[in-house]
């Protein structure tokens, strides 16, 4: 059992013993009885207030995120770094001497797992230098992944009018080769959806996917899948949720004709990118209770599990959402949660988050991992 599974009671009695505190010496510090420690350390009694808590840890001495389970290992806000971005795309002039083409690909593979694990941080610091490396290479692959990393981390960071400029250098970079031309427009229907710009992302990504013409590998159908993915939540932001019901379904028969491949187009296309577009659909178009029907049978499958980090937190901050809008506050503070314990970076760097984490945690008593979270992101005092 990790120290996240560990009952937070139990947290509480092993932190009194390390502290040569018995239950009663604990209950006065507290002001509270001994029958109510015994029952908190028992789990008898719920312990979801995060004033409590504070007490708790304050007695005890402890910070309230170790009584938690879920220290904080991320620091909350937007990275600092990104008008070092903004500078490298502003750059025309390309270095003397880039590195040479294996180790380029090997920078630009970490690139990619950082942003798929979530490392907010540690990619803004990278991608400048990586930025400055592709383009003195002047590798069409290259330059197109390097752009597209960049345009989705710029997306997660509420720079959408940069994330365009990224994903439009990604268009330009994959000249006539029709599957990196696919695999950039992904990335410009992320960055035009991300400006509210619906209706320009839904020409753009539903073009590029009808001229997808998969017939060297399964990767390029799911681009095709993936396109139509985007496509559909496009439509669902003009208001169009016939046609995005129906862009999902074509994408559910590309997904289901998809027998193993490598993902080396780095799409995360699957069965279950298509259920989490589904919910995502719902939410779209109000129909949060349909949204929430589906979410717990999709979060219990292996398949979930084997999703990036960056790809199941960003869609459990959009379920938190959905549950918002029914009203179930707890069922959006345990997807808040749910999200920080997979992705802490989603949840901490992302201004998207910070709204959900602020209208969840306007209720009274807020709760408590919410509360929690609202203190991290600054959202309290």
């Amino acid at each position: 059992m990790t120290s996240d599974d560990i009952p937070i009671g139990r947290r509480v009695a092993s932190w009194r013993v390390r502290r040569q505190m018995t239950q009663q010496m604990l209950a006065d510090r507290l002001r509270r009885s001994k029958s109510w420690v015994d029952k908190i350390e028992r789990g008898v009694r719920p312990l979801d207030r995060y004033s409590v808590i504070q007490d708790l840890a304050h007695v005890l001495r402890v910070d309230p995120e170790v009584l938690l389970g879920q220290p904080r290992s991320t620091p909350a806000g937007t990275p600092d770094g990104v008008d070092d971005i903004r500078a490298a795309l502003a750059r025309y002039d390309t270095p003397q001497a880039p590195p040479e083409m294996d180790e380029l690909r090997r920078q630009v593979g970490y690139a990619w797992l950082t942003y798929q694990h979530a490392h907010y941080g540690q990619l803004v610091r990278v991608l400048p230098g990586l930025l400055d490396a592709v383009q003195g290479a002047r590798s069409a692959e290259l330059l197109v992944q390097a752009y597209r990393i960049t345009s989705s981390l710029l997306v997660k960071l509420g720079e959408a009018d940069l994330a365009w400029l990224a994903a439009d250098r990604a268009m330009s970079a994959a000249h006539d080769d029709p599957i990196l031309a696919a695999t950039a427009a992904v990335s410009v229907g992320q960055a035009l959806r991300a400006s509210g710009r619906d209706r320009l992302a839904l020409a753009a990504t539903l073009a590029a996917a009808n001229r997808v013409r998969p017939q060297r590998s399964a990767g390029e159908w799911a681009v095709g899948g993936t396109l139509l993915l985007q496509a559909a939540l496009a439509a669902a932001g003009c208001g169009e949720h016939h046609r995005a019901d129906e862009l999902t379904d074509r994408a559910a028969g590309v997904a289901a004709n998809l027998r193993g491949y490598d993902d080396q187009y780095r799409t995360s296309f699957a069965p279950i990118a298509v259920e989490l577009t589904r919910v995502l659909v719902a939410v779209s178009r109000g129909d949060a209770a349909e949204a929430v029907r589906r979410h717990p049978a999709i979060v219990r499958r292996e398949a979930w599990r084997r999703l990036p980090a960056e790809y199941r937190g960003a869609y459990l901050v959009d379920a938190a959402r959905a549950y918002l809008q029914v009203g179930d506050l707890r069922g959006a503070a345990r997807a808040l949660v749910d999200a920080d314990s997979v992705a802490p970076a989603e949840v901490r760097c992302r201004p998207l988050a910070r709204t959900v984490i602020a209208d969840v945690a306007r209720a009274q008593p807020a709760p408590a991992g919410v509360a929690r979270l609202a203190t991290l992101v600054g959202l309290t005092r």
